[in-house]
């Protein structure tokens, strides 16, 4: 009886000196310090996954780290600041599993062109700008208007490929789901039609309570075959905030110069906002075939080309 209690006691003993020896051992382990960056990008996936790529970027950790930041948290993807070059790891692999990630607010104002917008990205976000127009060109859905008019936050440090994948994504959605509340379905190429419709709008309407007006005027001329001669038809891509001229009239010989062509331009020409989205889908009951600006701002609309005449003069009346 009594060697049976030495041999349990002896036993307590070394599980009691092993423990403290892995404690002593761990915590000595969590004072390391960590040679890092100010900043850290900390990639998607597993934590398993995060500690991995940092090490064969010469982070010293290990597996164990892996299970001390399980422990600890979760980490989010994006760049997350350390404030330091050197850190103690427990402190350091604290950051990794709580830092929140620094996002940046990007804005797609509408009536913008991709062109434009895909510059203003590569400049904000110190992106590479071919890559961008690279990615955009395989994943957007449309043209000119394959990124929804909205703000986004996306992770600072975000690769371009990642980007242009959460953008389009993020529009593909927002375009499913009107598209299936108004018609219950999502058919591409009637969409893409209706975006192009939209995109006019968007460029001529000098206001969202304009919009259904100029809609009406776009189907009345479409209706009678007439070319739609609308100057917002060729501020596409590099051109998005061009004065249209009767000499880039003459000089443009694309499908979007709608004076040379009649219907619809192949594609949108700019992002939309969803006034102009819904002013194509609903447009003003009218039989207007015109309009032009007036001293205001706004426009005056008609339905000959004696009053558009009028309106004319009346709008330059030195001319």
């Amino acid at each position: 009886m009594a060697t049976k209690s030495k041999i349990l006691f002896r036993i307590t003993v070394w599980i009691f000196n092993s423990a403290l020896f892995i404690l002593i051992s761990l915590l000595f382990y969590t004072t390391i310090p960590i040679k890092t960056t100010p900043t850290l990008l900390v990639p998607e996936g597993s934590v398993k996954t995060i500690i991995t790529h940092l090490a064969k970027r010469g982070y010293a950790l290990s597996q164990i780290d892996a299970y001390i930041v399980a422990l600890l948290g979760k980490p989010q993807y994006g760049w997350i600041s350390i404030g330091q070059t050197e850190i103690n790891r427990i402190d350091f692999l604290h950051k990794l599993a709580t830092s929140k990630a620094q996002m940046a607010e990007i804005t797609l104002i509408p009536g913008e062109t991709t062109t434009l917008f895909l510059r203003k990205l590569a400049s904000e976000l110190s992106l590479d700008l071919n890559k961008l127009q690279l990615y955009t060109d395989r994943y957007a859905e449309f043209e000119e208007a394959g990124f929804y008019a909205d703000t986004y936050h996306v992770p600072m440090g975000i690769q371009e490929k990642h980007l242009i994948l959460f953008l389009t994504s993020q529009s593909n959605k927002k375009y499913e789901a009107l598209s299936i509340k108004i018609y219950g379905n999502y058919d591409k190429q009637r969409w893409n039609r209706l975006l192009s419709i939209a995109s006019i709008i968007q460029k001529e309407a000098a206001n969202s309570e304009e919009m259904p007006m100029v809609a009406s005027v776009i189907y009345n001329r479409l209706k009678q075959n007439m070319p739609l001669q609308m100057d917002g038809t060729l501020n596409y891509g590099e051109n998005s905030h061009t004065a249209i001229t009767p000499e880039i009239i003459r000089q443009d010989n694309s499908k979007f110069n709608t004076y040379k062509n009649r219907g619809l331009p192949p594609s949108p020409v700019c992002s939309v906002s969803v006034d102009a989205i819904k002013a194509a889908i609903r447009p003003a009951q009218t039989n207007y075939l015109y309009f032009v600006k007036n001293a205001q701002g706004t426009h005056n609309f008609s339905e000959t080309f004696e009053e558009h005449k009028s309106n004319i003069q009346s709008a330059n009346p030195s001319k």
